[in-house]
C-alpha cells in the first residue's frame, strides 16, 4: 500500500468509491470487466504494479465467489486498505443491482407482450452464442494438456450422470490437482495424505449436499417464498462455487430449474438476457432469481446473500495473502478445478440452448452471433441490442414470417 494512503485514507477512499462506482456502472461483458480494470485502475492510474495486479486476479480466480467483484475488492484493498477494499466492493456492486432491478421489473411488467417477448426471444440464441464463446476461450486455455482435458471431460460426464452436486466435483477434482500437477513427483507420505484429504473433502461435499439450505438431496425443496430460504440458498452459491459468474449461473441454472422448479427454463434464459444487459458482475442474475420468486424483497436478499461471501472471503484472506499466494499444493488444486470448470460449463449450455433456440430463425441467430464473435470481433452490446431488435421484427417482416412458416414445416415433418 502505498504512503498516500497511509496519509489521507478519507482521499483515498473517494477515490476508490468514485473510480469503483464508475466501472460498476458502465463496464460490460463479465470477464471484460477485469481487463478494463487492469487498463483504468493499473495501467493508467497506477494503484497497483502489474505484478501486484497479476496477484489479485490470481487469488480472485482460486477462491469461490464473484471474480470481477473480488478483484474490485482487492483493487479497494491496495489502495485504501481493509475499510478501501470494503467500500470498492460495495460500490461496485450497487449499480448493477439497481439496473438489473429495473430491468426486472419492466420484464414483470412487460413481458407478455409481443415486443417484449419478441426481443426476449432474440436475445435467448445472442445469450447462448456469448456462454459457448466464453466456454470455448476458457476451455483453451484451461484444458491445454492431455490431464487436464481429461479431467473437464470426466467433470462432465459425473455433471451428467452422478448426483455430485457442482461442489463435490471441484472439490474432487482439486484433490486430483494434488497428486497430478505437484511441482516434483510425490512420494508414498504425499500419496497417503492426499488421499486421505480426498476422501476428507469428499465426506464434506457429501455432508454440505445433504444438509445445506437448498439441496434437493436432503428432500426439502427450499420454500420460493421464504427471504430466510432465499437467502441461505443464495449465499450457498457464493460460499462454494468456484470459477467466477459463469460457473455460479450454471449452479444456479442446475438447481433453480432443474431441482427446485423456481423458474421454468425458458424464465432462465431471460433472466439470463437481462444480466447480459446489466452493467457490473453477471452474478446479478441472483438479483431477478430473488424477485421472479419474492418481489423486490426477494431480490434485495438474493443479490445480499450472493456477493456477501465475495466481501467476507476476500477480506480475511488479503491480510494474509502473501502466504496463501508461496503455497504450491494451492496452485495444483487450482489447475485441476480450471478443466473441471470447463466440463461443467459445457454441460449447463448444452441444458439450456433447447429453450432458447425452439425453432430456425433462433438457429440462424446463434449462428450470425457466433460468426460476429469470433471472426468480425463484434462488441457483445451491440450484439445483443441487434438480437433483440431481429426478435421483435421477426413478427413484422415478410421474410420473418417466411421462416416462421418453414420452422413450422419442419417441426411438424420430424414430429410426424
Amino acid at each position: 500500500m502505498s504512503a498516500t494512503a497511509h496519509a489521507n485514507p478519507t482521499g483515498d477512499w473517494r477515490d476508490i468509491a468514485g473510480s469503483l462506482f464508475r466501472l460498476g456502472a458502465t463496464s460490460y461483458g463479465g470477464p471484460a470487466i477485469m481487463g478494463v480494470m487492469q487498463a483504468e485502475l493499473q495501467e493508467k492510474r497506477k494503484w497497483v504494479s502489474k505484478e501486484r495486479f497479476l496477484e489479485g486476479l490470481s487469488v480472485a480466480n482460486m477462491l469461490p465467489g464473484a471474480t470481477a467483484t473480488q478483484l474490485g475488492i482487492f483493487l479497494g484493498y491496495a489502495r485504501g486498505g481493509w475499510w478501501g477494499g470494503l467500500i470498492g466492493g460495495l460500490c461496485f456492486v450497487v449499480p448493477a443491482f439497481f439496473v438489473m432491478l429495473a430491468l426486472t421489473v419492466a420484464y414483470a411488467t412487460l413481458g407478455v407482450t409481443p415486443i417484449a417477448r419478441g426481443a426476449l426471444y432474440g436475445l435467448g440464441p445472442v445469450v447462448i452464442a456469448i456462454f459457448a464463446v466464453a466456454v470455448y476461450r476458457l476451455g483453451r486455455s484451461a484444458m491445454s494438456t492431455v490431464p487436464e482435458a481429461v479431467i473437464g471431460v470426466i467433470a462432465a460426464v459425473a455433471s451428467i450422470w452422478t448426483p455430485l452436486g457442482i461442489v463435490a466435483i471441484l472439490v474432487l477434482a482439486g484433490c486430483a490437482g494434488l497428486v497430478l500437477f505437484q511441482p516434483k513427483r510425490p512420494g508414498a507420505l504425499v500419496v497417503v495424505l492426499s488421499s486421505a484429504l480426498f476422501l476428507a473433502v469428499l465426506s464434506t461435499a457429501w455432508w454440505l449436499n445433504m444438509s445445506a439450505p437448498g439441496s434437493a438431496v436432503s428432500g426439502r425443496i427450499p420454500n420460493p417464498n421464504s427471504l430466510l430460504d432465499i437467502g441461505a440458498y443464495f449465499l450457498k452459491v457464493g460460499a462454494f462455487t468456484i470459477g467466477g459468474g459463469l460457473t455460479m449461473i450454471a449452479f444456479i441454472q442446475d438447481q433453480v430449474v432443474g431441482q427446485f422448479g423456481w423458474l421454468t427454463p425458458r424464465e432462465f434464459i431471460d433472466g439470463l438476457a437481462l444480466g447480459q444487459l446489466t452493467l457490473g458482475p453477471v452474478l446479478m442474475i441472483a438479483a431477478y432469481v430473488g424477485y421472479k420468486v419474492a418481489g423486490i424483497a426477494g431480490a434485495a436478499v438474493a443479490a445480499t446473500a450472493a456477493f456477501l461471501p465475495s466481501f467476507i472471503i476476500m477480506l480475511i484472506i488479503l491480510p494474509a495473502l502473501d502466504r496463501v499466494r508461496k503455497l504450491a499444493w494451492m496452485r495444483s488444486v487450482m489447475k485441476s478445478m480450471g478443466p473441471a470448470v470447463i466440463g461443467v460449463l459445457a454441460v449447463s449450455l448444452f441444458r439450456l440452448a433447447p429453450a432458447a433456440l425452439p425453432d430456425p430463425i433462433a438457429i440462424v441467430i446463434l449462428v450470425a452471433t457466433l460468426i460476429a464473435l469470433m471472426i468480425l470481433r463484434i462488441g457483445v452490446f451491440k450484439l445483443m441490442i441487434a438480437g433483440a431488435v431481429l426478435g421483435v421484427l421477426r413478427s413484422y417482416l415478410p421474410v420473418m414470417r417466411g421462416f416462421k412458416a418453414v420452422g413450422r414445416l419442419i417441426t411438424a415433418w420430424t414430429t410426424a
